[in-house]
């Protein structure tokens, strides 16, 4: 593999690389999304609630062009008291639609991202106040995308919003003669309606940005294999430590067994392929136990030790495979081996009275 093949960016992310991404605040998402959402969720809540607000609004207007609050004389202080009763009572009255924006907000933000706090993206980095890496995030793709992006939104909500004023300018023509309570409802209506077409327009333009949020999401994080490999060792392990690790382990293991073979009674062997060494001892063992079990070389060593120990060796193919399958060591045989491994222990019992006997 050429060094420039190795150095190019084609692995996926690993989860890992997407935790310290998002840990970082590095995430997939589109404001574009947000502000679309946010605006068919707005639209959505005036058309339950337009009629209302709309009720409560010109009675606003009403109360506040009445002869006698529009005719009292007008003081430094009761100018201000007007102006914040009046402000505080459209806030008021459009509080469903200003909640609605608010809580579409973050629900919106919160679907994209999840429950994301991120300490590190908010610590300062110096490299934010360098002119040349400014200058560099300027002149970047990811800038002049932006850019465009911009740009490509302001022609078409332009067009959207020009054609909607063209085409209410006799309606506003006509607002002129009415009063300004008919004239309020008329402009809110209107401006509803621009709205409306306003979060369809930005709706497709978000579905395409997230789409490219996503494709610039994963390609940022892209990895090399080296990367992959060496976050692999970081997370499982050098593979050559662990296989030694693994060779450690399993000689201090059958060092243990081969000092649990002192307690056997007998050996069952293949005779060459498995040896399984078993202690009954009444009193301790409910039940025939294995101490020591193994296989090829292991199997070797069991019986060259048991001959060490004098510990007896039986021949019995079935038997050995079958309780070097079902047991592990420390276990005791399963029931359906009592009746082999009894005749074999019969056996045995017979050889040391016979041996008993010749002493």
């Amino acid at each position: 593999m050429s060094q420039k093949t190795a150095g190019e960016r084609t692995e996926k992310a690993t989860p890992r690389k997407r935790k310290e991404a998002r840990e970082r605040g590095q995430v997939r998402k589109s404001n574009e999304v947000n502000t679309a959402l946010a605006l068919l969720i707005m639209f959505g809540v005036w058309q339950v609630f337009g009629g209302g607000i709309l009720q409560q609004m010109k009675g606003l207007l009403l109360h506040f062009f009445s002869p006698g609050v529009a005719h009292r004389s007008l003081t430094q202080a009761n100018a201000g008291v007007m102006l914040q009763d009046a402000v505080l009572a459209f806030i008021i009255t459009l509080s469903p639609v200003l909640i609605a924006a608010v809580l579409a907000a973050l629900l919106v933000n919160f679907l994209q991202t999840g429950l994301l706090f991120s300490s590190k993206a908010a610590k300062p980095k110096l490299n934010r106040i360098s002119p040349l890496q400014g200058f560099k995030r300027i002149f970047s793709t990811r800038s002049l995308m932006q850019l465009g992006k911009s740009i490509l939104k302001m022609v078409v909500l332009g067009l959207i919003a020009y054609s909607e004023i063209e085409q209410n300018l006799g309606v506003f023509s006509n607002m002129m003669a009415g009063n300004v309570v008919e004239m309020a409802g008329q402009i809110i209506s209107a401006i509803m309606g621009l709205a409306f077409k306003l979060g369809i327009a930005l709706a497709i333009i978000a579905g395409f940005d997230y789409v490219y949020q996503w494709w610039k999401y994963e390609k940022d994080l892209r990895m090399t294999k080296q990367e992959v490999k060496d976050e692999y060792k970081r997370v499982e392990g050098d593979p050559q430590v662990k296989g030694r690790i693994r060779q450690k382990q399993r000689q201090i293991g059958l060092a243990r067994m081969m000092q649990m073979l002192r307690e056997a009674d007998v050996v069952i062997t293949n005779p060459t392929h498995y040896a399984v060494a078993l202690r009954y001892e009444e009193g301790r063992d409910e039940a025939p136990t294995v101490v020591a079990k193994g296989k090829d070389l292991v199997a070797l060593r069991i019986r060259e030790q048991a001959a060490e120990y004098n510990i007896v060796t039986v021949e019995n193919k079935p038997v050995a495979r079958a309780l070097y399958a079902a047991c592990e060591i420390g276990e005791a045989i399963p029931p359906q081996m009592y009746q082999a491994v009894a005749e074999i222990l019969a056996y045995l019992y017979r050889l040391r009275g016979t041996a008993a006997v010749g002493g």
